[in-house]
């Protein structure tokens, strides 16, 4: 609709917040599912790790070798 407002997220910003809330919330495992879906769809590079968080870059690239391997449906 017309003058409604969206926030936005920088793509590395929506990748580490999926990341961090996978991490810390065993009940959001969707949101790691929802990386291993953008690194697909979007054909994320491995090296965005290296702009995201130390805190979460090395599940990043255990979830963009994962969408590389795992079988797609």
């Amino acid at each position: 609709m017309r003058g409604d407002r969206v926030a936005l997220l920088p793509l590395p910003l929506l990748v580490e917040l999926k990341l961090a809330s996978g991490i810390s919330a065993p009940h959001r495992l969707k949101d790691l599912a929802d990386v291993i879906e953008l690194v697909r769809t979007l054909s994320l590079p491995r090296d965005l790790g290296a702009s995201l968080d130390p805190s979460v870059r090395p599940k990043y690239e255990e979830l963009w070798d994962t969408a590389q391997t795992a079988e797609r449906e």
